[in-house]
């Protein structure tokens, strides 16, 4: 009985725990951002394809089960882009976010930083922002190239003017003490970052405003394509991304400005940036996948909010649409 509640009945498509509730869209987001996906390898995603299409075909092999179909469907998810069918490239997978992500927070978070150093790691964070966000976008429209390269310059040079911006106001202000405005400078990234952010999504996403996103009825058939929908979808996802570096860029300069008075540590310096980069690890470990519970990835929308066109096409009351990550 305790195993059937642990591993419910799978359904082809449907999310493994709850998606009405924060708890259950926080398990479903731990298992799709799992770093572990990152070493399936070719042939066991292959399998994890057959078996899906097997159970949707009706030709499942016997003694399969439920729990082997969830596994699949994780590594699908994972991997695979859900309005493509294409993989994704592996540093700009969800799953990828925190490995390769943290090295560049720890990068942005460093005290001390030049101007020139500033730039730097705020155009390496936005970088990768950009393609994370391109990589797992709502892809129901095709993207020129010529759109992802605007939104991706617009991007970084917000980040990058609004991070040197404040990092010149406080260098200016002299009436800080020294200790202040060491601890001003380390929460600096957070501000500049965030809205950065939702500069970097409205930007690499704008094209989804223009030429809207794909909605689908109760049995998954597309109903229109609804500007209102990417509206919604776009609005989401940016306010996941401001979410997300608030404790990323406030919580670690607060804990290393209390373990740097440690004895142990003042006798040990060569520690500091190890201790730095195990606190920005597991701190970017446990915000992203709150961030991204927020919002379930399969958003619903009333019909009678979207486009005229789209209410006389369904008799459906509410439609679903690929929220993006």
């Amino acid at each position: 009985m305790a195993e059937s509640a642990a591993c419910p009945p799978f359904q082809l498509g449907r999310a493994r725990y709850d998606q009405g509730s924060f708890l259950g869209r926080l398990r479903h987001f731990v298992d799709v951002i799992d770093p572990s996906t990152l070493f399936v390898s070719e042939k066991r995603l292959k399998e994890c394809i057959k078996l899906l299409d097997d159970y949707k075909c009706g030709t499942l092999p016997p003694g399969v089960s439920d729990l082997q179909l969830w596994d699949a469907q994780k590594v699908k998810q994972a991997i695979i882009h859900p309005d493509t069918g294409e993989k994704i490239f592996m540093p700009f997978r969800m799953s990828g976010y925190v490995p390769f992500g943290t090295p560049i927070v720890i990068g942005l978070l460093l005290p001390n930083q030049t101007v020139v150093s500033t730039i730097i790691w705020q155009w390496l964070n936005q970088s990768h922002n950009a393609c994370v966000n391109y990589a797992n976008r709502n892809a129901t429209k095709p993207t020129p190239t010529s759109k992802f390269l605007q939104g991706y310059v617009g991007a970084v040079t917000s980040a990058v003017s609004i991070a040197v911006g404040l990092n010149v106001l406080i260098q200016k202000a002299n009436k800080l003490s020294p200790a202040t405005r060491m601890i001003i400078q380390r929460l600096v990234p957070f501000p500049a970052v965030a809205s950065a952010n939702i500069c970097n999504v409205g930007l690499m996403r704008h094209n989804e405003l223009s030429e809207g996103i794909d909605v689908l009825d109760n049995t998954g058939n597309v109903v229109g394509s609804s500007k209102i929908a990417a509206k919604h979808a776009i609005t989401e996802t940016a306010f996941t991304r401001v979410v997300l570096p608030m404790p990323i860029f406030v919580l670690p300069p607060i804990i290393m400005s209390y373990l740097e008075r440690l004895r142990f540590v003042q006798s040990n310096r060569r520690l500091l940036l190890p201790i730095h980069s195990v606190v920005c690890l597991v701190t970017f470990g446990l915000s992203l996948p709150v961030a991204i519970s927020l919002f379930p990835q399969m958003s619903q929308i009333e019909v009678s909010r979207l486009e005229p066109e789209i209410a006389m096409a369904t008799d459906c009351k509410v439609v679903t649409y690929n929220k993006g990550l």
